[in-house]
């Protein structure tokens, strides 16, 4: 009986000790929460090999749950709710209940993270972590529960609404190889099928359609000596010929290449890293830190960023598969020099325009918009992979470096990427023109 009085009086002790911070909402409020659950997700994703629309998806996805379920009773954001195509409902906390919105946010982000990935493995020691670092601040049990309940609820939601963008309708679909002159065929060493083929069939959630974009068309293909096809190619052949150590860094910092296949002798085996959109959703991270913007502002890059990130790929793919643009390693190979090897593995999918270059300025458009056109960053994304950091004057100069990677590493034209960038910079300022997130 002792045993039982004793225990009851340390649970009502414990219970007392929890709710005796005052601060415990301000603390919850520290953006480090959501950009852990920003990382736990690239390192899933990573472990996943998502191509890079995919990996958009998921993290767009994430990145709305998160800023929804963050922003109740914030007079400064407003919900994405009927600005997003098909995006008409999300779940409304109870009103006269306390709730801890950046413990909801970062819940709802991690649990769409994992319904859209496989290795929930990797999950439970980070889940664990978290939710001690929650603990310790002393949340109300009431409080508690009420929020990571509102955060699944959110979370469901958004995953409602996912269901409907038509992404398993398109999986198992598979692209046919034309032959005809000039067009996309499988690439060195794996020989890899096209990546996303009907990925245009994905709703968008800004454009009003996969074209509305449209990139002109590429030039004609024809290898006389002086054509203006003639002379992309040898600039791409020459460029890879004679580069400089700089830009093989640059090539090689950008690389963003989930999986790249190593061959040595008989022996196959994989090279994992982030994708493109995992690369600036890091810089979202990086920045938002080093300016010590809030939680919600922190939730609100994510969010936007993503979007344009998805939307980016979605505008840039409905162009890889309507030009299916052969690659500078296959024509070269072919035409001009069989020996010639590109700095980068060329990704398995069509060439023109190039999706780094699309997606990273309207990335940029957007963080430009929220955070400043002269941001200084220094960007240490690439660290886990042996890169050292590289500085940036600003999000855009960020991008053009990340669009002319491409020319570096031997795996585009130079149309591909000043087209990219041009469709990548409507994607994001289409974005910032339709969606209001302050009012």
């Amino acid at each position: 009986m002792k045993k039982v009085l004793l225990f009851i009086f340390v649970s009502i002790l414990f219970s007392a000790c929890q709710k005796s911070n005052p601060n415990f909402q301000q603390e919850a409020a520290n953006p480090e929460f959501l950009i852990r659950a920003e990382l736990m997700l690239t390192e899933s994703i990573i472990h996943d090999i998502f191509a890079p629309p995919v990996s958009a998806r998921i993290y767009m996805y994430a990145g709305i749950a998160g800023y929804e379920a963050a922003i109740p009773g914030d007079k400064n954001f407003k919900s994405l709710v009927g600005q997003l195509n098909g995006f008409e409902k999300i779940p409304q906390p109870e009103k006269g209940l306390e709730y801890c919105f950046p413990l909801a946010s970062t819940r709802a982000y991690l649990a769409v993270g994992k319904k859209l990935t496989f290795a929930q493995e990797l999950y439970k020691e980070f889940d664990k972590k978290l939710e001690d670092d929650y603990q310790k601040i002393g949340i109300p049990t009431d409080v508690y529960e009420r929020s990571i309940a509102y955060g699944d609820s959110v979370a469901a939601a958004v995953m409602r609404y996912a269901a409907k963008d038509h992404y398993k309708q398109t999986r198992g679909l598979r692209f046919t190889v034309t032959n005809l002159p000039g067009t996309w065929t499988p690439t060195p060493p794996a020989y890899m099928d096209a990546v996303e083929p009907y990925w245009t069939k994905i709703r968008p959630i800004t454009l009003d359609s996969a074209s509305q974009f449209r990139a002109p068309a590429p030039s004609k293909f024809d290898l006389t000596k002086g054509s203006p096809y003639y002379k992309e190619v040898m600039e791409s052949y020459e460029t890879v010929k004679n580069l400089t150590d700089e830009q093989r860094n640059i090539a090689n910092f950008w690389d963003c290449n989930p999986f790249k296949m190593n061959i040595t002798g008989h022996a196959m085996f994989a090279t994992k890293k982030m994708s493109p959109g995992g690369h600036w959703l890091g810089i979202v991270g990086q920045v938002s830190r080093q300016l010590h913007k809030s939680y919600n502002e922190t939730a609100e890059a994510l969010a936007l960023t993503s979007i344009g990130i998805f939307d980016g790929f979605i505008a840039c793919w409905d162009e890889k598969y309507r030009s299916i643009r052969i690659r500078p390693e296959t024509i070269i190979n072919a035409s001009i020099d069989k020996s010639w090897v590109p700095v980068l593995q060329t990704p398995p999918f069509p060439e023109y325009t190039s999706g780094h270059s699309t997606i990273s300025r309207a990335a940029a458009e957007v963080l430009t918009s929220l955070y400043g056109a002269n941001i200084a960053f220094e960007d240490s994304t690439e660290i886990p992979y042996g890169l050292p950091p590289r500085k940036f004057k600003s999000f855009i100069q960020a991008s053009d470096e990340a669009s002319v990677s491409r020319l570096y590493g031997g795996i585009h034209f130079m149309p591909a990427l000043t087209e990219g960038a041009k469709q990548g910079s409507s994607v994001g300022q289409h974005l910032l023109a339709r969606v209001k997130t302050r009012p």
